[in-house]
This record gives C-alpha cells, structure tokens and sequence, in this order.
C-alpha cells in the first residue's frame, strides 16, 4: 500500500493508489523531458467518495515539484446548465496573468470567437457559430499551453461539467498528441446520458483509464491508526470498514467524527460507529448543520443554491442577512468542514468560499425544501442580475423556478438565450428558451418564441428546427418581415433534413400569400433556388422557361433581382446554355464585380446556397478566376467569423472543385479531405458530406490514385442511393468513372446508363458538369461502336452549344479515343488547340498525352508529362514516362 506522507495522514484517497501514481509520474516525467514531448490524457474513475478529488491534489503537488503550470477546474452537479463554466475555470490563472493587449496577441484571430465565451471579449452581433467557437477555445488553449510548458490540466468531476465544455473536451484530446500538455480528469461511471455523456466517452476512449476501488481492510486498519493511534485495536479497524465499505472519503470523515467524540478505538466502543457514520453523511450531514443553528443552515442553503462564484456578500443577500451574521455564519461553517476558502491557485469563480467536497455541496442542496429551493433560485436570479452578472448568468436560476404565467419571466429568459447564442452555446439558449414556453408566453408571444427556437437550434438540430417553426408559422403572432424569415430558416433546416421537396412547397406555399412586389419575389426566388437544387422527380420545362421570364425584366437593382440572375444563370449552366450568357447574367448580379451588402456569405438573409451557385456557374463556364475569388471569400469569412461547422466544411470543398477545375490536383486533395474531416463532425449523408467525398473521388481518379479512390468511396458509402440536392459534379458520373478504372465495365455502363436518366430528367446537359457521356461511349466503344459514336456526336453538340473551350476540348478527346488513323490524329490535334486555351490544366495535359500517343510524338508526349507532373497527375505522368522511355515506344519513333 502507499506509504503515508507528512501532512497526509487522515487522506484516505492516498492509499493503495500506487498504480494511479505511478502513472501520473511517469506521465510528467515524460512531459517535462522536452517541449516537442507528446501530450497525454489520464481518466481516473470511480463512483463517489473513492477519491477522486484528493488524488488530484496530490498530482498537483507532484507536478508543481516537477515545476509544472497546473491549471484545474470542477464541475458541479447544479451548475450544468451554466456554459463554458468548467473550461473558463480551467484556463483562469493564464487569463488572469495576461494584459488584454496580451491576451489579444496571444489568441489572435480566435481572440473574438473565443474571447466572449471565455468572457474576456464582448460578443459579436448575431449568433456564434457553436463549433467555431469549441475550435476557438482549443486553439486558445493550444497557445497559451505553448507559453506555460510544461502544463497539466486537471478536470474534477468531469461528469457534471456543462455540455459546452464536454464539446471542447472531446475536440481537445483529439489533439494532444501533438501538445506537451498532461489532461487528468476524474468522472464517476454513468452518472448522465445525453450529449454531455457521449461527448465526455468520445474524450476518454483512447485514455488511460484508471478506475479507483474501495480500499480493504488492510488499508482502513492502516489509515484507522494513522488517524487515531497505533493503539486501534483490530476488531474496531474490522469495524470502521465494515461501515464504511472501504470508501475513502467516508472512512475520513467517520475518523474525525471518532476524534471530535472522544471515542476509545477499541472493540468495545465499536457498535458505536454506525451511528456516527450516519452523522457524517447524507441525513447525518443535514442534522449536524442543523445542530449548527437556523442561520447557519440558511446560509448553507443559500451557497449551495449559488452553487459558484459564492461570496459571503452575495450569499448573504439571497439569505436576507445582515453581514456580520453572514460573517458569524461563514465561519461556523468552515470550522464545521461544510464550507473551505478555495485554494488560490485555483481561483474558482471568484468567490469567498466553496464546499469540502462535491458530496457535502450535494447533500446539502437536496435538503433544502422543494418549496423553499425553487423559491430562493428566484431570488437568486434576482440577486445575480442586481448585481451586473446579466441575464445569461441568472437563467440557470430561472430554469429551476415554477412555470406562473410570468410574462417578465419569459422576457428575461428570452435575453439570456440570446446572450448564450452571442457566445455559441446555443444548448443552454435552447434550455432557456424551451423554458420560456412552460411559463407560457402570451398568444402573440408564444409564435415569437418558437421561432427564436428554432433560430437557435438550426446550426445544430435540423430536425429539432422544423418542428419548432412549423409550430410558430401554424400559430398567429409571426407576421412581416419575422414570418418571412422563420419560412426561410424553415426551408433551410428541411433542406439540410435532406427534405427538399418539402421545403420547396413551404416556400411555394408562403409565396401565394403575398402580392406582387419585393417579398414575394424574394420567396419566389427562394422557391427556384431550392427546385434548382432539388434532383428528386422530374424537372418541368416550363420551370425553366417561368424562370428566365422573372429573370429577363432584373437589372440587380436590389437583392432579390440579384438573387432570381444568380438562380437564373446556374439554371442555364446546367441545362448546357450559352456559357457567354450565363456569364452575363452572373455579372449582372454582381456590383462593381463583387458580393452586394446583404449577400455576403455571413449573411443570413439569402444563405450560403445561392452564392455557391453563383461561383459554380461560373468555375464551369470556364471563368475559374472570377469562381475562386468566390470561393477564397468564402473560406476567408468563415474563418474569420469563426463558422467550423457545414459552412466552413463546404468552403473547404469549393476551394477543392476550384483546384480541381484548375488542375492543382494536389491542393485540390488537400482542401477537400480537410472538408471531409469537417463533415464527418457534422454528419454523415447530409449534401455537404455528398460534395466532399464525391469531389476528392474525381480528384483521386485524376491524380491516377484509382485503389486509393475506392477506398474513400468505401469508406464514405460513396454509392447509391444518392442525395435529393444537386451535387457537382453529378455522383453518378463519378461512380461510373471509378468503376471503370477498376475495370468493372459493366457495373460502370449501368451507373453511367442511370446518370443519363436522372439528367435527362432534370433537363441537366451541361456534359462539364454531368460529364456522363464520354465516359459511356469509350466504355461502350469495342461492344456497340453504333451507339458509342451516337453518343460522341451528341456530346460534341451540346458542347457547342455551351461553348467554353472546356467543354469542347474534352468532346474532342472523347471523339479522337474511338477513331484511329489520321482522324483520330485530327481530332487529338485540335482537343489540344481548344484545352490549350481553357483554364483547366489537367485536361490540358490528358489531351497533350492522348495526342503525343496517337501522333507518334516524342515532343508531345514530354511536353504532356512536364504539364501532368505541375497538376500532380501522377498516374497520367507515370503513363507518359513509361511511353517515353519503352524501347518500342513513341519516344524512339521520329516526330
């Protein structure tokens, strides 16, 4: 068993934990080597009482004799619903050490996202993005850990820490490894379920997990002697371990209540022991504060309804006393071991004064009458806004107060859920919220509330959100521009619900109750956006056509004009129109070249989706610069802002189909792997998740990785059926694209077969952007020539037709791949002329090789492979070198 120490004698926790020590040293011993040391994470489990907390302050001792920055912070059971509250306590002692100006320089551009949810930065307008946010906090842990080497953190009672925390922990320990920096936490098995707990498993999973046991009877007849005398006879140490059942923290206190009483430790005073158990604990606990007096048990109540930040000032205020009895009180308290001054190196909270241990705050929270607690958190509500906290602080006390028809009430509520969403927690604006409407609200309020709801659960439940709105618009209160809106964010989340033909009648629908003029336009125009996306059914031609019309008399005098251009534009990019007009009309809803206010991609009025058709439209008509302004816009913003969830996943994504599109192959893999991670956090199946893996499939079949492609669609679930929203480019196309260089020919024919229905019924002919058709004809080329060439020579006609030089050079390298002779060597020939002049490089190279081949043409083929080699096309450019360096190969042929 562990030697007791000097000074530690009475700790229980301390003994027969030489396994969890011994790991601990080593752990710091490790982390203390060098500052490139790899980080680590050590779980210390148990069920209450076990020892948990004391350990911890031993590994503080030890690691600040090791020198160690030793950061800690505590959850607690009545403070979950507070957010940030356990990560705030955590990184303290560094913020408080820093100037602002220092602190400024330290987070840099996570200063602003980060800042206000550490409360060091005033929030921004609007809501915070919840994922950006938790990416902030671990970026700012990140650096301040860089400046503290070597740091441990400590996280007691990690079970009750509050959901925003839990977030940040789980993305944290993903990335220790690459932090000299040693987690210790502590957690008590299955105390909660809920996203909380499955955040709290996500972090431990791949820690060291030490799980604590009750100690035996050797080590409480050890501890009983420490504490008492060698004189302890055996049968009472038997005893004290009989009541105690090996928990630590019960057989410490059961020990200085044998020592307050003066009793004998020997057999003949051991049936006294139970009864002083129960004194130490649970009802036992309640009686001995009581014994204490009425105000120092008031006083106790009001501490532990605070619950943090526990000052005797504002205590005394929630227990209406004067303060030199709040004073008397305190003290009684700390010399009865029920309340302690914090330690001041972790400088929780602020206050005067904590409880013992999280068991002592507990029990004495659930003795106060229901009655009586639900009333005091009222007051204390009261207490914490009084004193400048704000509403966001007092609502965990509104939440424990009775529903009362309290119109104030639900107004005071509806402050703190916007205060928590300016900080991205958007789960405690959801507690809030969900609050409010118990109350209830008044009729007119009630639709108010729900759509602030669902406003505030759209980032990160979908499902949630559509409930919450269909609700508010069924009810009467939401009129003008408020109705609007909740039927814009209504159609978004069924939108992102994967409930596009839904959310196309929502609009449709709203839409109809409007007269002519700028709302109903917008809605309109919301109506095409979400038809253009929609692959589901069949496409009317008159969908089309009704659609032009709108567009034809739009200047871009505001920004609903703009949007129906934009919608109007990618419209005719997908059905294969003239690129030159869909250009115009693009430019059109442009000012002065750029992004009009109001339709940024921060802003919330129009949504990401109708700028990403804008910036499509024009990456596949061939203006791939204008395309990755766009997209660089778009990345830049949402780092900015701090948006880490589906924004900035799709961001990602564009930036790749704009490398792609370019031929940067390698950038190109780089950016959309970095989407993928991001979406895999979001969830799978979603369009985004569709975009990325569809993208960095096409981009691996050009870079010539085929076995590497496979992989990510098997891994992805990248095969039908496919998603409802438009992806580009078409999923189909790409399947049947990578079947074929797996050399499943007829797997691929019926994929390709099926991406020519779905095109055609959805009226798509754009062959850049549902690139079906080529693909078709060189795999039907040897079986059924006739209907190969039928193919080409509508593929070269509809390429014409939208005319970039894109889409004709690759119908003309689809043309020369089944000829031979002298044709074949025209049409090479002159795809190269055309890809020469497009933006595209890797089908630049592709028809450079294709021509040196069929051509004979060393000089062709080395300019092909110096071309494949730039774009990163490595099996296009393995191709070209092996050709040139075969002995009966073009290079040895003259030119």
């Amino acid at each position: 068993m562990t030697e007791v120490r000097p000074g530690t004698a009475a700790s229980g926790s301390l003994w027969e934990r030489d396994e969890e020590l011994a790991a601990v040293v080593r752990a710091i011993d490790v982390l203390c080597a060098d500052r490139a040391s790899s980080g680590g994470l050590l779980v210390l489990e148990g069920e209450a009482g076990l020892g948990k907390t004391a350990l911890l302050t031993e590994i503080r001792r030890i690691a600040g004799d090791h020198g160690c920055a030793v950061w800690s912070a505590r959850g607690g059971e009545t403070l979950r619903s507070v957010p940030f509250n356990v990560v705030r306590q955590l990184l303290q002692p560094a913020l408080l050490s820093l100037m602002p100006e220092e602190a400024r320089e330290y987070l840099g551009d996570w200063y602003h996202i980060a800042g206000p949810a550490l409360g060091i930065a005033e929030p921004r307008d609007g809501q915070a993005d919840p994922q950006g946010v938790c990416d902030g906090l671990v970026a700012a842990v990140r650096r301040l850990a860089e400046r503290e080497w070597p740091l441990v953190l400590l996280i007691d009672d990690a079970h009750w820490a509050d959901v925003e925390t839990l977030r940040w922990l789980a993305a944290f320990a993903e990335r220790l490894k690459d932090l000299p920096v040693l987690l210790v936490v502590t957690r008590r098995p299955g105390e909660f379920g809920g996203e909380g707990a499955r955040c709290l498993d996500a972090a431990v999973a791949a820690a060291g997990v030490h799980t604590l046991s009750a100690l035996t009877p050797e080590a409480t007849a050890g501890l009983t002697r420490t504490a008492l005398g060698p004189h302890a006879d055996a049968p009472f140490c038997r005893e004290v371990w009989a009541v105690t059942g090996g928990n630590p923290y019960e057989t410490v206190e059961l020990l200085a209540k044998v020592r307050d009483s003066e009793l004998e430790p020997v057999e003949a005073q051991a049936a006294e022991l139970r009864a002083l158990n129960r004194s130490a604990r649970g009802g036992g606990l309640v009686a001995r504060l009581e014994e204490l007096g009425i105000d120092a048990t008031r006083f106790a109540w009001a501490a532990a309804v605070l619950g943090t930040g526990i000052s005797v000032e504002l205590v005394a205020r929630l227990a209406t006393m004067y303060p030199d009895d709040a004073e008397r009180c305190a003290e009684l308290l700390r010399r009865a071991r029920i309340l302690t001054e914090p330690d001041p190196a972790t400088t929780r909270g602020g206050g005067d004064l904590e409880f013992v241990h999280p068991l002592i705050a507990t029990a004495v929270y659930n003795s106060i009458p229901d009655a009586l607690r639900t009333a005091m958190h009222g007051i204390a509500a009261q207490v914490v806004a009084d004193s400048g906290f704000g509403a966001a602080a007092a609502s965990r006390h509104l939440l424990q107060v009775h529903p009362d028809d309290d119109q104030e009430l639900v107004e005071q509520l509806r402050q703190a859920a916007r205060e928590h969403l300016a900080v991205g927690a958007s789960d405690a604006a959801r507690q809030c919220l969900e609050r409010a409407l118990l109350e209830p609200p008044t009729p007119t309020t009630h639709a108010r509330v729900l759509h602030e709801l669902g406003c505030a659960t759209l980032l990160t439940a979908p499902a949630t959100t559509i409930e919450h709105l269909q609700r508010a618009l069924a009810m009467p209160g939401l009129d003008g521009a408020t109705r609007v809106d909740a039927v814009w964010r209504l159609s978004q989340a069924l939108l992102h619900n994967d409930q596009l033909e839904e959310a196309v009648r929502t609009v449709e629908a709203e839409a109809a109750r409007h007269e002519p003029g700028p709302t109903r336009m917008r809605l309109q125009a919301v109506q095409y956006m979400w038809e253009g996306l929609y692959t589901g059914g069949t496409s009317s031609p008159d969908r089309s056509e009704r659609l032009a019309g709108l567009a034809a008399g739009c200047t871009g005098r505001d920004n609903s004009e703009r949007a129906l251009l934009i919608l109007r534009g990618f419209d005719a990019m997908t059905r294969g129109e003239s690129a030159e007009e869909v250009v115009e009309m693009c430019d059109r809803a442009l000012v002065n070249g750029r992004l009009a206010p109001g339709l940024g991609w921060t802003d919330t009025e129009w949504g990401i989706e109708l700028l990403l058709m804008l910036a499509s439209a024009y990456a596949y008509c061939d203006r791939l610069d204008r395309a990755e302004t766009l997209y660089t816009e778009a990345l830049r913003a949402y780092e900015t802002a701090g948006w880490s969830g589906g924004h900035l996943a799709l961001a990602h994504a564009y930036v790749g189909l704009g490398h792609r599109r370019r031929g940067r192959l390698r950038e190109a893999e780089e950016a959309l792997r970095a989407s993928l991670r991001l979406a895999e956090r979001i969830g799978r199946g979603l369009p985004l998740y569709w975009t990325a893996t569809c993208n960095l499939v096409d981009t691996l079949l050009a870079r010539g990785h085929v076995e590497r492609a496979w992989e990510v669609a098997e891994q992805h679930a990248f095969a039908p059926p496919y998603p409802s929203t438009i992806v580009l480019p078409d999923p189909h196309s790409v399947r049947g694209r990578l079947l074929l260089a797996l050399g499943r020919t007829e797997d691929a024919v019926n994929e390709l077969e099926a991406a020519e229905k779905a095109a055609a019924a959805r009226g798509h002919q754009n062959p850049v952007t549902v690139p079906w058709a080529a693909d078709l004809a060189r795999a039907l080329a040897t079986e059924d020539p006739e209907r190969a060439g039928r193919l080409v020579a509508d593929l070269r006609r509809q390429a014409e037709r939208f005319g970039t030089d894109t889409a004709i050079g690759e119908a003309l390298r689809c043309a020369a791949a089944l000829e031979t002779g002298r044709r074949a060597v025209r049409l090479a020939a002159q795809a190269v002329t055309y890809l020469e002049a497009s933006p595209c490089q890797y089908e630049h190279a592709a028809a450079r090789v294709e021509f040196g081949i069929v051509s004979r043409s060393a000089a062709e083929l080395g300019r092909g492979l110096a071309l494949a080699r730039s774009c990163g096309a490595d099996g296009l450019a393995e191709q070209a070198a092996r050709l040139l360096e075969s002995e009966h190969g073009p290079g040895q042929a003259p030119s």
